[in-house]
């Protein structure tokens, strides 16, 4: 990891406090009242409105969140929920910290640095634990026919988004890149888009690829991929040398042939857990409260994007980087 994520994380921090207030949305997506994200509801388990930070709209967090949000509020007694757009994984992380949310979905590379306070959280510990693993998001590099790239290395000049800052992708494909041997700072025209914006860019021919860390499918990608000439790069050969470095989150994982329009063969890329972390502070109660929830609700969140399909109560707790909140592990334990 650079320097550079190092230097901004203060006004990363400062943004998020001042940001987060007219960031609150409902789990539809319209404002909603505020009345979580100070910690006092959540820490005491006396009721209110808990802020789930999620992600930028064309991802998967925002929606997934969204069905979250939805599940505890029909479910949790005491309790409502809604959703913030963020940058996602390290902002989500901040606004932890920063009381301005009370759970937050982040990628385990994400989740790792900040229990072990280091990168983007140097010298401050995060105190967080994992509501449990949610599902798998899948780095997809992804550019368009005609710009000759169809390998990490062949970014070597070109114009690249990285992912917005603040973003677990951002720190994935910093790490990719400089695992295929390339200096994210100085051999690629850098630029740091959401995936909608990446999209967009693409589109335009203001970059030439862009990295996502997202769940399968993505929707700004299956969007891109109607146009006919998205190609996904293959990064999975990189998986191995990045979880030797830097922790067990990077797995080589494939994108199953035709999850994409067009995409008519399976792709190796690289996968992470996608964890739902709560500050440790949280009522155990309440802990075991929204994790049954959203468990036992499987099939509804579902219906809000398939990601969903993957959560599994037998090894959602299985997070060998981070506590398992011990509201979260009782119902575990129940749910054998």
């Amino acid at each position: 990891m650079t320097s550079t994520s190092n230097k901004v994380r203060g006004s990363r921090i400062a943004a998020a406090a001042l940001l987060a207030p007219a960031l609150f949305l409902s789990a539809c997506g319209s404002p909603a009242p505020s009345g979580g994200g100070d910690g006092g509801g959540a820490d005491s388990g006396e009721g209110g409105t808990l802020s789930i930070a999620t992600g930028g709209t064309g991802g998967v967090y925002y929606p997934l969140g969204g069905g979250f949000a939805t599940v505890i509020r029909e479910n949790v007694e005491g309790y409502d929920a809604t959703v913030q757009e963020t940058n996602a994984s390290v902002d989500n992380i901040l606004l932890l910290e920063s009381g301005a949310a009370d759970l937050a979905l982040a990628v385990g590379d994400v989740v790792a640095d900040a229990v072990e306070g280091v990168n983007d959280f140097e010298g401050k510990a995060q105190e967080i634990c994992s509501l449990g693993n949610v599902y798998n998001n899948f780095l997809q590099p992804v550019t368009v026919e005609g710009t000759g790239i169809q390998s990490v290395e062949d970014m070597k000049g070109k114009v690249v988004s990285v992912g917005a800052p603040g973003s677990a992708t951002e720190v994935a494909a910093i790490r990719t890149l400089e695992a295929a041997g390339l200096d994210p700072e100085a051999d690629i025209d850098r630029r740091q888009l959401g995936v909608a914006e990446t999209v967009a860019a693409l589109r335009d021919g203001t970059i030439d690829a862009g990295f996502w860390s997202g769940g399968l499918p993505t929707g700004a990608l299956i969007d891109l991929a109607a146009d006919g000439d998205m190609v996904i790069v293959p990064i999975g050969e990189y998986a191995a040398s990045m979880a030797e470095e830097y922790g067990e989150y990077y797995v080589e994982q494939e994108i199953p042939a035709e999850t994409y329009e067009g995409q008519t063969e399976p792709i190796s890329v690289i996968a992470s857990p996608n964890i739902l972390v709560a500050p440790s502070s949280m009522d155990e109660q309440l802990q075991e409260d929204i994790t049954t929830a959203l468990f036992e609700n499987k099939e509804q969140l579902i219906q809000v994007h398939p990601a969903a399909e993957e959560m599994d109560a037998a090894t959602a707790g299985d997070v060998p980087f981070v506590e398992t909140c011990p509201g979260a592990q009782a119902y575990y334990d129940q749910a054998g």
